[in-house]
């Protein structure tokens, strides 16, 4: 739906210009997009069925991110931005959303660990945090440079790479019709 890949497109742009400037994302930003997912596709979908689409994409995308959030690997804007790209695009798109950007942010990881020299620090912080989750443990509790809300760690704004992520998606689904 045209309208509804216009609004996801400006609801991520506009949270990638406020995480790459602020790093923060706004409310306004991330609940309006969810409140626009909701009412174009009720309008798009007429009655249940459109709602039920907004709502599926909108829970799937708001508890994988949530668990992440928990484990202070993500930030609450970040819940809520993909929350918003859920309740816009539905849950089949949105699950395609979040491979491409992990995919994305992986890369860009990458990059930035490799321009910063952190190689090995990072490998023996991965090694971590793979241990303390073998062991059921939350592996910020162990090393506080994993936990995005410690200003020591090296951080990626995810909301640009969420932005990323959908702006390649919608480009793809275009180009593969």
């Amino acid at each position: 739906m045209p309208a509804a890949q216009v609004a996801v497109a400006m609801v991520v742009l506009l949270a990638a210009v406020s995480d790459l400037r602020k790093r923060r994302i706004p409310n306004w930003v991330t609940l309006g997009g969810v409140a626009c997912g909701v009412v174009l596709n009720a309008i798009f979908y007429p009655g249940l069925p459109g709602l039920a689409f907004a709502l599926k994409g909108l829970c799937l995308a708001f508890g994988v991110y949530f668990v992440l959030y928990c484990l202070h690997a993500m930030g609450a804007g970040d819940v809520k931005l993909m929350a918003a790209v859920g309740s816009l695009t539905g849950w089949r798109a949105w699950l395609q959303i979040f491979v491409i950007t992990a995919i994305a942010g992986g890369i860009l990881a990458l990059i930035l660990i490799i321009w910063r020299g952190r190689f090995q620090k990072t490998a023996a912080n991965i090694g971590s945090i793979l241990g303390e989750m073998g062991r059921g443990r939350a592996p910020y509790q162990k090393l506080e440079e994993v936990d995005v809300r410690n200003p020591r760690s090296m951080g990626l704004p995810h909301g640009a790479v969420i932005a990323a992520g959908t702006i390649l998606f919608l480009a793809w689904a275009r180009i593969t019709g």
